[in-house]
């Protein structure tokens, strides 16, 4: 059989997003065209139809024996390096962490169309400040965190997306703060407080 016609996995279609962002980066593609491509890229269903986004790109395409990374259609949560680092991946589903969840010093989020909820409200921390890295298509990221924590999203870039952060505490170096950095592209990422302590101030 050609490998042309050997079937894709998810791996594959994300790893080619990932090469497509890459083009965007270097202006090789422009947003609308990194866009129709993307979405042929989730269409497709074998190794000939995802090459068929990258074959005009130089220097870029899917090796018939290179692999990238596994990456599960539901939700992945992964930890490298014990309480330092963590990655959270979310492609076409849903992932939440709540209730009492380990914190690390470095949390990366790389999400495809999908939602992803970080609530640390009952999370245990391991340092006073965390680092959010953002690597995001077309998804919804909710950043709950309880009052005296301090938010800061300068750095990260919001491409035909949002980033909005409603988190007015002021940096404490006593109490947690977190550095949101990375990207969305046409996705949003909310920093916000629990619904409750909304309302609370709302009733002052």
């Amino acid at each position: 059989m050609d490998d042309r016609d050997l079937r894709v996995s998810d791996a594959e279609r994300n790893h080619v997003g990932e090469l497509l962002q890459r083009a965007v980066g270097q202006g090789m593609l422009s947003l609308g065209e990194y866009t129709e491509r993307m979405d042929t890229a989730l269409a497709a269903k074998t190794r000939g139809e995802l090459n068929a986004v990258l074959v005009d790109l130089p220097g870029i395409r899917i090796s018939g024996s290179t692999a990238p990374e596994t990456i599960s259609r539901g939700s992945v949560v992964s930890s490298v390096g014990g309480a330092d680092e963590a990655t959270v991946k979310a492609t076409l589903s849903s992932v939440t962490r709540s209730g009492a969840w380990d914190v690390p010093r470095l949390l990366r989020v790389r999400s495809r169309l999908g939602s992803v909820t970080l609530n640390f409200a009952d999370a245990t921390v391991h340092s006073s400040t965390v680092v959010i890295e953002v690597d995001d298509y077309m998804s919804s990221i909710s950043i709950v965190v309880p009052e005296g924590v301090s938010v800061n999203m300068d750095g990260l870039q919001a491409v035909a997306g949002s980033a909005d952060n409603k988190v007015r505490g002021r940096r404490d170096d006593s109490s947690l703060h977190l550095e949101i950095r990375g990207r969305t592209r046409m996705g949003s990422v909310t920093a916000k407080h629990p619904f409750g302590v909304t309302i609370k101030r709302m009733l002052g």
